[in-house]
């Protein structure tokens, strides 16, 4: 199983074959938004204009086939809360979100979950067996906080048996490119205990600076909680080392847009 970029309906679209469902990781290509902001951009709290943003949002919508009005989204605070989504949490663009969430769970069709990343980890989560899905923003602070085991055990709580949950974990900030401190070090050492080491890769040069692996230490996490490794697909693309295709936070030290993740059922 392998990550694969198509175009639906003129839209760029990165996808995992492990999903069944319709789903989809977005870049910054096939919008309309200008500047620095080009050019499918989905932050709606930014200077981008509003019907930009709103035709981006058509775009993808268009090419998933799903409906609109009906999207539910995360509203992200950095912690390891995952909400149930029902009907009632969908929103229309630019209205306000009265709850705060860094992960969507449901096993209700047609309900489009969204999470954004902009060099964070978004995971798409689903059992074909069950009919359950989830989409999860994974930031370090999310990540060692154990977002993952709440998401998976959430799915559980419906029904879904970890050895049939897939995950698709898309692109975002490498090994490569992700310098970290100690606290992050330390995070990753309280969520993972020693196999933490495995995934940081100290500085030569630089004191309490390390490269760390947050992708891989994400798979570790759920083969752990019982997931097959054949059902963990893990982008190879790095949005630092691809601006010019994905927004990074780190690259444009925060003046940009947001790419995002969306499933539905």
């Amino acid at each position: 199983m392998a990550f694969y970029e198509t175009e639906v309906n003129g839209l760029p679209l990165i996808k995992s074959s492990l999903i069944p469902m319709a789903h989809g990781f977005t870049s910054r290509r096939g919008g309309v938004s200008g500047g620095v902001y080009s050019s499918l951009n989905l932050r709606e709290n930014c200077d981008d204009a509003r019907e930009n943003v709103a035709e981006n949002y058509r775009r993808v919508a268009a090419a998933l086939d799903f409906d609109l009005h009906k999207l539910v989204f995360t509203r992200q605070v950095h912690e390891n809360t995952v909400r149930y989504a029902t009907p009632e949490d969908s929103r229309e663009l630019f209205t306000p979100i009265d709850y705060s969430c860094d992960g969507l769970y449901t096993d209700i069709p047609g309900l489009p979950m969204v999470c954004f990343a902009a060099d964070c980890v978004p995971v798409l989560f689903c059992d074909p067996a069950e009919n359950t899905a989830a989409a999860v923003h994974c930031g370090w602070r999310s990540t060692v906080q154990d977002i993952l085991g709440v998401t998976v055990g959430k799915m559980v709580s419906l029904g879904s048996k970890p050895e049939n949950i897939r995950a698709a974990i898309g692109p975002a900030i490498g090994a490569c490119c992700f310098e970290v401190g100690e606290d992050v070090a330390e995070g990753m050492r309280f969520w993972l205990g020693d196999a933490a080491e495995e995934f940081l890769r100290k500085r030569e040069g630089k004191a309490g600076k390390y490269l760390a692996d947050l992708r891989s230490a994400d798979k570790y996490r759920l083969v752990s909680l019982g997931l097959r490794e054949e059902n963990i697909d893990i982008s190879p693309e790095c949005t630092m080392c691809a601006p010019d295709k994905f927004w990074s936070h780190r690259v444009t030290q925060g003046v940009r847009g947001n790419q995002a993740a969306f499933i539905v059922i």
